[in-house]
């Protein structure tokens, strides 16, 4: 029914009146508003951290050269922290802050929930008087 040549003819006729009427109308087209879905940015590329070289001690072999910015290393946290317990007038939190690019208020915690032990050792006379 398709191959009939009258159908043909009437399938690709032009009709003038029609061209005219479709030059008149404006279409405009928009994509909708993107939808970010909860979770989909773990396959974006992550900002980098500002990093900073740790302040090296004694134990230097056995740290890492560079933390984020915010952040120290172990030993830098040991060290801040006996500096500190040694000397608290000149190691302040506000000088601690300031040297290591750390939190004003996270280095107050610091001080306050990690307080490096004191060994002690009891003099040779004291186990001569504990008897069994």
């Amino acid at each position: 029914l398709l191959d009939s040549p009258e159908i043909k003819e009437e399938i690709f006729r032009k009709d003038d009146r029609l061209l005219t009427l479709l030059k008149d109308v404006y279409v405009e087209s928009r994509d909708p508003p993107v939808r970010v879905k909860d979770g989909g940015g773990e396959h974006l590329p992550c900002k980098q951290k500002e990093k900073r070289l740790t302040k090296l001690g004694h134990l230097g072999a056995l740290d890492v050269e560079k933390v984020s910015k915010g952040k120290i290393s172990i030993v830098e946290a040991l060290t801040l922290l006996n500096n500190h317990k040694l000397n608290p007038q000149m190691w302040t939190a506000e000088k601690i802050a300031a040297e290591y690019s750390l939190e004003l208020k996270e280095v107050n915690s610091l001080l306050e929930f990690f307080i490096p032990f004191t060994v002690q050792e009891f003099p040779k006379e004291t186990k001569k008087a504990i008897k069994s």
